[in-house]
């Protein structure tokens, strides 16, 4: 047994694999040597970011543009208030809104309207109707109709249950976290968005903001896709073209 185990021959390894090993390591360790160096650099801090000058003039004119609007706006009479009939108003942003004045964004963010494209439900009142004059250069708003807020909500509802988008198809769901609004199921919450009831304001903070979309086709063609859109402001019940445009 002992004289069969000194027969075995141990087998070398070719020498121009040897050198394509070494190589290999060579190339590994300067590879975690950058990477390492990168890691402490990005640590340090974030990269500055340039922008172009265009850009800044751009922006400062814009924010000069929204402050004067907001400015004038205060010295006119408040816009009449929409007949009694018109309690629920659905705005949706159509514009970019980098470079915008403090005020705006604060009524962007108020509104839940942080992308484009996105849309949420609105009670209609003085204070309401006051935001929207501020955003109306970057936001359409209108009266939706019963057959567009149940085709959102239907499609695009959602809610955020510890930081987890949950869609809006099991009415158990929907009882146990707004049972105690008497909304226990999908109708309920439909009826309770379109008639603006006595929980309308817990039942919109219940839905998140509806993420509207745009066909590939159409988002390569930007001018044409704002064309079909239109104006942004108030769009009274044309509002329902564009919720079908984009749901």
């Amino acid at each position: 047994m002992a004289e069969a185990e000194s027969e075995k021959v141990i087998k070398l390894v070719p020498e121009y694999l040897l050198k394509k090993r070494k190589k290999y390591q060579a190339i590994k360790a300067t590879q975690a040597k950058l990477a390492l160096l990168e890691k402490r650099k990005v640590s340090k801090g974030k990269p500055i970011k340039f922008k172009r000058l265009e850009d800044i003039l751009k922006e400062s004119h814009k924010k000069h543009r929204d402050e004067t609007r907001i400015r004038r706006a205060q010295f006119r009479p408040p816009p009449p208030l929409p007949p009694a009939k018109n309690k629920l108003a659905f705005a949706v942003r159509i514009r970019e809104i980098k470079g915008v004045s403090s005020k705006v964004m604060k009524v962007i963010q108020n509104l839940r309207l942080r992308q484009i494209f996105s849309g949420s439900f609105v009670k209609i009142n003085k204070s309401s109707v006051a935001m929207m004059r501020i955003v109306e250069p970057y936001v359409a708003w209108g009266f939706p109709n019963l057959k567009s807020v149940r085709e959102l909500i239907l499609k695009r509802g959602q809610t955020r249950i510890s930081r987890r988008k949950v869609p809006l198809t099991d009415n158990a769901f929907i009882e146990e976290h707004m049972g105690k609004h008497g909304i226990i199921c999908l109708e309920d919450l439909i009826h309770e968005i379109y008639s603006v009831g006595k929980s309308f304001q817990s039942a919109n903070s219940f839905l998140q903001p509806f993420k509207l979309s745009v066909a590939r086709h159409a988002a390569r063609d930007k001018a044409g896709l704002m064309k079909d859109l239109g104006n942004p402001g108030f769009r009274g019940n044309d509002i329902n073209s564009i919720i079908r445009q984009l749901n």
